[in-house]
């Protein structure tokens, strides 16, 4: 059974900075991704950020490139979102999420969902 929980949301001022963490357990081994998602009220969730097993590659949505950094910590089974040069638009309830490593692609493009998420952490960034 897969387990996510997200921490380390909050408010910043426009041009800030926040690192989102996620506990991650049950993500069956194998090719899988590993990834971050937001909503915010009347639109469609989105896919962020994804971090792929056996090598770490990383892909963004153009949105937060150059911005968002993400990273995983297997050791600790720990992911991380690293947002810098925050922007109100950013403001979003953000999910860690996890999926089979070919759903990484569709979701970034929004073609596509996760299939596993978890409760989320809000984020609120103000100008």
């Amino acid at each position: 059974q897969v387990q996510l929980l997200e921490s380390g949301g909050g408010s910043v001022q426009a041009g800030g900075s926040l690192r989102l963490s996620c506990v991650e357990s049950g993500v069956t081994a194998g090719r899988n991704c590993l990834g971050w998602g937001r909503q915010v009220p009347g639109k469609e969730r989105e896919g962020v950020a994804v971090i792929y097993s056996g090598g770490g590659a990383t892909d963004y949505a153009d949105s937060v490139k150059g911005r968002f950094t993400i990273s995983r910590d297997v050791a600790k089974n720990m992911l991380y979102l690293q947002m810098d040069n925050l922007k109100p638009e950013d403001s979003a309830m953000y999910y860690c999420a996890a999926d089979r490593a070919d759903m990484g692609a569709l979701v970034l493009a929004g073609l596509a969902d996760f299939g596993y998420w978890g409760q989320g952490t809000q984020v609120t960034v103000s100008s």
